[in-house]
């Protein structure tokens, strides 16, 4: 009894302090398929095998309720501490490769995803390129105003030189 008082806290805890969950069933993967997503998973979450109800309670405590009806069969958790997208993508491509992993839904930002938004979340790019995105699109804004604040001087320049030009050779 205060083994599993003590697994429904550690895992109350998980979920809060996740940035994501995404909740899996792994029915039919072998003891190295399941190794080999946790070592892929290790930089970005930390992939569990989890107790159903256990999971039920820690998930409740922490006021997440969408798992409910989820947590049926083998199931695993990955409680991403880092980029969820990293993570999402990481279990569409192991799931490609292993088709009995199935990704069922997950919780992110305060809100429950179904299996299609989590797909979703694994098709955006990743956070470099999104901020590579944004640094080129500033940097392309930053010039465009340079180029506008700059044309009057220029111009002015252009004429002065046209207008001392003009005087020059009609002298």
């Amino acid at each position: 009894m205060a083994n599993k008082e003590a697994s429904v806290a550690e895992l109350t805890d998980k979920f809060r302090d996740s940035t994501a969950v995404l909740l899996t069933e792994y029915r039919g993967l072998t003891v190295a398929q399941l190794k080999s997503l946790r070592k892929d998973l290790s930089e970005d979450a930390t992939y569990a095998v989890v107790k159903n109800t256990l999971t039920k309670i820690a998930a409740n405590a922490a006021g997440i309720s969408s798992f409910d009806d989820s947590l049926a069969g083998p199931s695993a958790i990955a409680f991403v501490h880092g980029d969820p997208v990293t993570v999402a993508k990481k279990l569409r491509d192991f799931a490609k490769a292993n088709p009995l992993l199935v990704v069922k839904n997950g919780y992110f930002d305060g809100s429950p995803l179904t299996a299609d938004e989590v797909k979703k979340l694994a098709d955006l790019e990743s956070r470099e390129v999104l901020l590579a995105k944004f640094a080129g699109a500033a940097k392309a804004s930053l010039f465009g105003a340079a180029y506008l604040f700059n044309a009057p001087l220029a111009s002015a320049a252009r004429a002065a030189d046209a207008l001392r030009a003009k005087q020059e050779s009609g002298q």
